[in-house]
């Protein structure tokens, strides 16, 4: 049903193309643009796929096993409405691994809405959202999966990351000196994406900072892999993120199973996460780092919410050929194991990629090796195409 409703959409598209009066400039890896003559709306249409192959090895048991995966399917829509300060975004995530969440919260359907977001630039600099899209979380989250370093992100993000939420977001960006300061705030519903059942108790509350001290970075470098920019000065930027999901019912706030007692009863808890995160980038190499830590109530033993903290510091090389090395460590550490549904791990990944049209078309491969205290040490290699226009 989901590859029937993509190819359908992507026909009427194309066929729309074809009979257009409108304007269209149409680019490899830029999407496909529709502007009406009159300047009453704007469209950008781009999709992308990624296909990737995984094997692991358990290093207790010498078992091997692999998959081979469409690991996203995406179809995006972006531009603006009746005037260029009323701006949208829309994206639907057609694969297995996008499409999550079962059950009467979620009205027992398909959920492949990852944004639908109305954005209002009411002001020089400010701007208004209203509607589903990703938080100003960590850095690593924020940044589009399509433009990512490494095959995916960091156990890090996937531990404690905001991720998306429906809600209302402020965003600023101003200048200190020759330094640039970036600001937003949220007020989201706190369950995550497609919740159709009532908010039960809480709303989450999120704020970020960003200072870039040597000013932007050419082309938005600062949320996308790898320097492909090869900026020619040191471009720097520093991140805070501060979130406080209220009586949250799900183990990561806006992520993981809903959390209930031994009778079936939901069981809340007050989650705060907290995030520090920096980019450096300079002539091809890049440095990457991230801090997370999610803290909440102590609660019954069998709740088990994500609670704990987690470091990932990530740095790669850019050669002329566009063909990258980078590395990643990776720490996760439980605050308590009795509260906490999250293990201690230790993980060392080894990248390579080669960009042959920047993050728009590019095979990417990572070895990866885990230490786990508490369960079995494993081996795992990825193999990942991206394709995107």
């Amino acid at each position: 049903m989901i590859m029937k409703l993509y190819l359908f959409i992507v026909s009427i598209l194309i066929c729309g193309l074809a009979t257009a009066q409108d304007t269209s400039n149409n680019k490899f890896g830029k999407g496909i643009t529709i502007q009406a003559k009159d300047q009453s709306f704007k469209m950008k249409f781009s999709t992308r796929f990624q296909t990737l192959y995984e094997g692991k090895l358990n290093l207790d048991s010498d078992d091997w096993s692999d998959k081979l995966l469409i690991r996203r399917a995406r179809l995006k829509f972006e531009g603006f409405v009746y005037d260029p300060k009323f701006e949208y975004k829309i994206e639907l995530g057609l694969s297995n691994r996008d499409i999550g969440g079962t059950g009467p919260d979620f009205n027992n359907g398909s959920n492949i809405i990852l944004d639908a977001v109305a954005k209002w630039k009411f002001h020089k600099n400010w701007a208004l959202w209203f509607g589903q899209t990703k938080l100003p979380g960590n850095r690593e989250r924020v940044i589009s999966s399509q433009k990512l370093q490494f095959v995916d992100r960091s156990l890090v993000n996937s531990r404690f990351n905001i991720d998306r939420d429906l809600g209302v977001q402020l965003h600023h960006k101003g200048k200190i000196g020759d330094g640039i300061l970036k600001q937003a705030i949220a007020i989201s519903m706190g369950e995550g994406r497609n919740i159709t059942s009532s908010n039960p108790v809480g709303y989450d509350y999120t704020g970020r900072l960003e200072y870039l001290p040597f000013g932007d970075f050419t082309n938005k470098g600062d949320y996308f892999g790898s320097d492909l920019e090869r900026e020619e000065k040191p471009k720097l930027s520093v991140g805070i993120t501060y979130s406080f999901n209220d009586n949250a019912v799900r183990q990561r706030g806006q992520l993981g199973s809903f959390v209930t007692d031994s009778l079936g009863n939901k069981v809340t808890s007050d989650l705060k996460t907290f995030f520090v995160d920096a980019v450096l980038k300079y002539r091809g190499w890049s440095l990457t780092s991230e801090y997370g830590m999610k803290t909440g109530d102590d609660i019954a033993e069998e709740s088990k919410f994500a609670l704990g903290k987690g470091l990932v510091v990530q740095t790669g090389y850019l050669f002329d050929n566009d063909l990258e090395v980078a590395f990643r460590f990776t720490s996760i550490e439980p605050d308590n194991t009795d509260f906490s549904s999250l293990k201690e791990e230790t993980e060392y990944t080894l990248g390579f990629s080669k960009y042959i049209v920047g993050h728009s078309l590019k095979v990417q491969s990572d070895f990866s090796y885990t230490e786990i205290p508490a369960g079995s040490d494993e081996f795992r290699y990825r193999f990942q195409v991206e394709v995107s226009f």
